[in-house]
């Protein structure tokens, strides 16, 4: 589905309000674009001067030494005020990046594990990545170069004026002709670029997808088929990125072949003019050399920011069809929200009674109904099973709970309804262990802290011993200090589910909750987690029924309705 103009027009607008953040960047440039401009107005001046002296005057060449040092400093005056333009556009683009970037990052956070499984892993670090990153030239080239094209060609028609008005006319009426081209030829960039960003996601997540289950393809022999898959990706990437390179090259030549006409129209003029064929345009009468040459020697120069406009203005469609993406992400609603709409502003500090629910519907990130209604208490202490087949939502029960999926209905802390607690103090009193529990790729050290990165090394002994971590540590080249790799790539599950209880046991927290976190590990250490109590309050989801004897209370989730099988009524 093409972008309407009403969309692109809103996307443009949302793109200059995060520029507006950094105006002294901006204004610096449109600075230093004005002061190089009226440079290229004297250093004109000085060379058409030269000439004129030389050629019709027939001066010594010491009697115009002066204007070649004058013209030597000019030009280093540019080169380094170019440089520094060059540095004020690249640090605008940076810090609007990285803004972006952070909000990305923040919405990763408040939109949780729930909603980021849905996406590919490749087509989320595209996002962030190479999408944010087309946005640089918008920011650090075309933003800065719309408002010097506004303003240095009509500088430059008023330097010409006062020596030839004909030339500056010509200049003046063909000037539209470029921006109105543009435009012509831009229309459908935005839509291509869209189409290249959205081939680009799929093909970097279809890719990570199939390396990440590179064995289970080989196992399954697979590999052809996936290889096949593949190919077509990357040809559809391969077609859309020539649509958006044929698109480049057809606005610059469109752009090239008119600036060539005006300034063809232009040193026609002076050469009939020369000839004697016309005699206007000069207010003394006849045409000096110095009004020709200073004329020819500004034409290309009128035209230069509007040529520039015009590459750039690749870079307005490609930031627009990215912006699109990252907008529309930006703007997805996440269960956190819900918390920021109820004004949530009660602070959880107290230790953990009760948690009741009374018509409780699990909503997905789309706000469908995934599970319930449902209706329950638990009053503290509990130690719960959350038993029942795959699929029926124990786990977007636990997601609720945890904060990471909307709800319907009425769920309560202590007697608060939840979206009423600020949720930042309520998930600090939680830990969580899953199944298949993640790692930062950096060492076990740092990554059991994540826990509590202000633990003392005796707490540290402590948890590493709990956990049954000791012997495995011991057996590694840096001990503690070992990196674990991406994906803890390096350790086994078992090894990263042990690092993950530690993590757990090293955080005081009023709940604990448990989805199969001891589906790879020993019995030993099943028995010795259940010895060492992490926290009061614990709810585990478990399909290991033979240990259901271990806890207080047993739920089953069946059908979207909660039974309760073993032991007392909750």
């Amino acid at each position: 589905m093409s972008l309407d103009k009403k969309r692109q027009t809103y996307l443009l607008s949302w793109l200059k309000q995060h520029a507006k953040k950094y105006q002294s960047n901006l204004r610096a440039s449109i600075l230093t674009g004005f002061i190089l401009t009226l440079f290229m107005i004297a250093q004109a001046a000085l060379l058409a001067t030269i000439l004129q002296k030389i050629i019709i005057e027939q001066v010594n060449f010491s009697e115009v030494l002066i204007y070649f040092l004058l013209l030597i400093v000019i030009l280093l005056a540019r080169a380094i005020l170019i440089y520094f333009r060059e540095k004020i556009n690249f640090a605008l683009g940076r810090k609007v990046r990285n803004q972006i970037r952070q909000d990305l990052i923040n919405q990763f956070e408040a939109l949780g594990p729930a909603y980021l499984n849905q996406s590919t892993t490749g087509a989320l670090s595209t996002l962030v990545i190479e999408q944010v990153d087309n946005l640089q030239d918008f920011f650090a080239r075309y933003l800065p170069q719309m408002r010097l094209a506004s303003m240095a060609p009509i500088i430059i028609c008023i330097a010409i004026l006062p020596f030839n008005w004909a030339a500056a006319a010509i200049l003046f009426c063909t000037a539209p002709l470029i921006p109105i081209f543009m435009i012509l030829v831009g229309m459908g960039a935005a839509d291509i670029n869209r189409r290249h960003f959205k081939a680009l996601a799929y093909l970097s997540g279809h890719f990570l997808d199939r390396l990440k289950g590179l064995s289970t393809i080989r196992l399954f022999n697979q590999g052809e088929k996936q290889a096949n898959e593949i190919k077509k990706a990357s040809e559809d990437f391969r077609v859309k990125t020539m649509q958006v390179l044929k698109m480049a090259f057809l606005s610059s030549a469109v752009l090239e072949f008119f600036a060539s006409i005006s300034i063809a129209v232009v040193a026609v003029y002076f050469g009939f003019s020369y000839l004697g064929e016309f005699d206007f345009g000069s207010y003394s009468g006849s045409v000096t050399l110095f009004a020709g040459f200073f004329a020819l020697i500004l034409a290309p120069e009128f035209f230069q920011p509007l040529r520039d406009l015009g590459t750039y203005y690749h870079a307005k469609a490609e930031a627009i069809a990215a912006a699109d993406n990252i907008e529309t992400f930006l703007t997805q609603k996440s269960a956190k929200q819900q918390f920021d709409n109820a004004k949530a502003t009660i602070d959880f500090n107290d230790s953990l009674q009760t948690i009741e629910a009374d018509n409780l519907i699990v909503l997905s990130s789309e706000n469908k109904p995934i599970v319930g209604p449902l209706s329950f208490t638990l009053k503290a202490p509990f130690k719960l099973a959350l038993i029942g087949t795959s699929g029926e939502g124990k786990t977007s029960l636990m997601q609720v709970l945890l904060g990471f999926l909307p709800y319907q209905g009425s769920l309560k802390i202590n007697g608060i309804e939840f979206n009423q607690l600020t949720l930042s103090s309520w998930q600090k009193q939680i830990s969580w262990i899953g199944q298949n529990p993640y790692l930062i790729n950096g060492s076990i050290r740092e990554n059991i802290l994540l826990g509590n990165p202000n633990a003392t090394d005796q707490q540290l002994a402590s948890v590493i011993s709990q956990a049954q971590l000791a012997e495995v540590i011991a057996k590694l080249p840096n001990g503690l200090d070992t990196q674990v790799g991406e994906d803890a790539i390096r350790l086994s599950v078992g090894q990263a589910q042990r690092i993950a209880l530690a993590r757990a046991m090293l955080k005081p927290c009023q709940l604990l909750i448990l989805d199969e976190p001891t589906a790879s590990l020993d019995k030993q250490t099943v028995q010795n987690l259940e010895h060492h109590n992490i926290a009061t309050n614990s709810i585990t989801i478990t399909h290991q029924n033979e240990d259901l004897h271990s806890y207080d209370s047993i739920w089953q989730l069946s059908k979207g309705l909660l039974h309760c099988h073993i032991k007392e009524s909750l």
